[in-house]
């Protein structure tokens, strides 16, 4: 299973081969074939964040785009459950500081899924550790 970072679901929309890299194109198609491809719900809290804060412009009202994303992309939006809340709870601040980082890469344990990403903190955090499965979304 693959749990896609949020901007790579929003590149992965747009068609953007420009940012995701081939391998990791021909990988979110084989596990969309599968039905192995997730987002966190908080990547639905952050489109609406930032199309709120102007920094993401969308052309339908964000309601109605996250809908229609959620079929378009064939993806499923994964439980952010107990047990992931209190793993994200643990990991370090300080090589996450992202909240929301630390509660995606709790949920990709969870579900033993890898991280799609191109986030330099979370590929240097699963480089040190070894503690989440990730794909870098850029190769």
């Amino acid at each position: 299973m693959l749990l896609l970072d949020t901007h790579v679901w929003v590149w992965q929309l747009e068609g953007d081969t420009r940012r995701i890299g081939r391998r990791c194109r021909q990988l979110i198609a084989r596990e969309e074939a599968r039905q192995g491809v997730a987002v966190s719900p908080l990547s639905l809290f952050e489109i609406a964040a930032l199309h709120s804060s102007g920094r993401l412009h969308l052309a339908l009202p964000v309601e109605q785009w996250i809908r229609e994303a959620l079929v378009v992309s064939g993806v499923e939006v994964a439980l952010f459950s107990p047990a992931a809340a209190v793993d994200a709870g643990q990991l370090s601040r300080e090589a996450l500081p992202d909240p929301i980082d630390r509660m995606l890469v709790a949920t990709a344990r969870q579900l033993d899924a890898a991280v799609v990403t191109g986030d330099s903190r979370i590929l240097r955090f699963a480089g040190q550790t070894n503690s989440v499965r990730i794909v870098d979304a850029t190769k």
